[in-house]
């Protein structure tokens, strides 16, 4: 792929919802009690706050912010909040992940986000006990009526979340990576692809789905949609792959080149650099496609679309 200069509109987008997004968890993690709870422990609500605030490219907010603006919900309007309120949900849940995934019992890492890790700024048990805390709260937030009016909508979010996150999603593939680390053989590029769909692909691939079905799409676009988000996510981790192999540890915030000393589950090590760009960039080009069907015959898609075309051109040329 050509080197890619994102447009200021993207820019300026991308920068807003990030904004937005930290803003809105800054206004969900607050000390007081909601009804039912008892106490929000200080110790605790600190070290969720650390993991969660101030850091990280907010794209997984991004997306299901546009992919909802992309079927005319947008979030300065009626219903706007509760995007954000999704919105902010989902990146609980990613930075929840973070927290465990940095643990010395899975890939004890020392740095996060250009910061020590949660574990590091605090303790172990108290970093387990954020991420315990952010996914649990992350189902509380989707679940409210805040987020959603339609009960019915709201129970959507909250199971594909479930299935998105859990036991067949993002926990199960994490599980499938440990897992690799201790094969013998060279890694087979179909089970490294399971392993990442699962693992990084599934929380991108449901900001997507989760923002078309804030917007009311209709079943050809939400299958397009689909499409999309699975290809986007798809594509983001075969440049993380890439990055811990050419990146600046600094520019990057944590430590490069431990995929190959863990013996990782990536596409570069079961490809080879070379093929891995390749599928990464064809991987893009598949997510823009998707998005042709749902633009076809609408033209009051077509801005959108095109934020959301860039984003996916942005989840591979990213340096970080």
């Amino acid at each position: 792929m050509t080197r890619w200069v994102e447009s200021d509109e993207f820019r300026e987008r991308l920068a807003a919802v990030a904004e937005a997004t930290e803003s809105m968890l800054d206004r969900l993690l607050a000390p007081a009690a909601l009804p039912g709870e008892e106490v929000r422990p200080a110790r605790l609500l600190e070290a969720m706050r650390y993991a969660s605030l101030a850091g990280g490219k907010r794209l997984r907010p991004f997306l299901l912010v546009e992919a909802a603006r992309l079927f005319g919900l947008e979030v300065d309007g009626a219903g706007g909040e509760g995007v954000l309120r999704a919105a902010c949900a989902l990146e609980m849940i990613h930075c929840y992940s973070l927290v465990h995934d940095d643990l010395p019992a899975m890939d004890d890492d020392d740095l996060r986000r250009g910061r020590p890790t949660t574990h590091k700024a605090y303790d172990e048990a108290t970093a387990i006990l954020a991420g315990d805390g952010l996914l649990t709260y992350a189902f509380d937030v989707t679940a409210d009526p805040a987020t959603h009016p339609d009960p019915a909508v709201r129970a959507a979010l909250v199971l594909q979340l479930a299935r998105h996150a859990g036991l067949g999603g993002m926990v199960g593939g994490q599980i499938l990576d440990l897992e690799a680390e201790a094969a013998t053989s060279r890694h087979a590029a179909p089970d490294v692809i399971r392993i990442q769909s699962m693992k990084t692909g599934a929380l991108l691939h449901y900001a997507v789905i989760a923002g078309a079905t804030l917007g009311g799409a209709e079943a050809p676009a939400m299958a397009a949609m689909s499409r999309y988000g699975r290809a986007v996510g798809a594509a983001f981790q075969v440049a993380d792959d890439i990055l811990d192999v050419e990146a600046d540890p600094q520019a990057l915030g944590k430590a490069t080149g431990k995929d190959a000393d863990r013996n990782k589950a990536t596409l570069v090590a079961a490809l080879g650099l070379e093929a891995a760009r390749a599928r990464r960039d064809a991987l893009a080009e598949e997510a823009i496609a998707a998005l042709a069907d749902v633009v076809a015959g609408r033209e009051d898609r077509r801005a959108a679309a095109q934020v959301l075309r860039e984003a996916a051109r942005f989840a591979v040329a990213r340096r970080s």
